[in-house]
């Protein structure tokens, strides 16, 4: 083997060993983007809609696939979805699930009350200080309302939501570590 030869085997395989970490940063972004699209996805809290029971800037994971394919919402899930045209933002949003298609949705007295049975809401800190209704949810609709009843716009201030728009389902909060957990239902 001559000289020659040696000096280009380190110079083939800097190339190779470029060449491969460039491919598996490239694979790992792919699949991180894929994931983080239609299977799980890690949120920052940026309003105090969903107070006290989600506090600003708390991290929650958010389930994107399965709640989709293999489960169904149920009234008390926190939701992340676009908002209609009619609430004026391209920003999503994160709210309670309060009816599904079909339920009567009124308040009064201060209190919720989904097909005439008042709702038990041990997260609030404040109940409803108007009362709302009785309207009915429409099919492939649902109604949605934040924690902070009278800080929050949602089903009350623009209307029902379009079920297609639901992108998610929260999972559970992992920061700040001391709240590390499921969310109230």
């Amino acid at each position: 083997m001559s000289h020659e030869q040696d000096l280009e085997k380190p110079e083939k395989s800097m190339a190779r060993y470029i060449f491969e970490l460039v491919e598996i940063v490239l694979v790992a972004f792919a699949l991180s983007w894929l994931i983080r699209t239609f299977v799980i996805e890690a949120r920052i809290i940026p309003t105090g809609s969903m107070l006290p029971t989600i506090q600003l800037q708390d991290r929650v994971i958010v389930d994107k696939f399965f709640f989709k394919n293999f489960g169904e919402l149920q009234p008390g899930d926190i939701i992340v979805f676009h908002p209609p045209a009619s609430a004026h933002s391209s920003d999503d949003f994160i709210k309670r699930l309060i009816a599904m298609p079909g339920d009567k949705v009124e308040i009064k007295n201060h209190d919720t009350y989904v097909n005439g049975q008042k709702l038990i809401e041990p997260y609030l800190n404040e109940h409803p200080k108007e009362d709302f209704g009785p309207i009915v949810v429409p099919e492939n609709s649902l109604f949605v309302m934040g924690d902070n009843r009278n800080n929050s716009a949602d089903s009350r201030e623009w209307g029902f939501l379009p079920a297609q728009n639901v992108t998610g389902r929260t999972l559970f909060r992992y920061w700040p570590l001391n709240h590390f957990g499921p969310l109230a239902r």
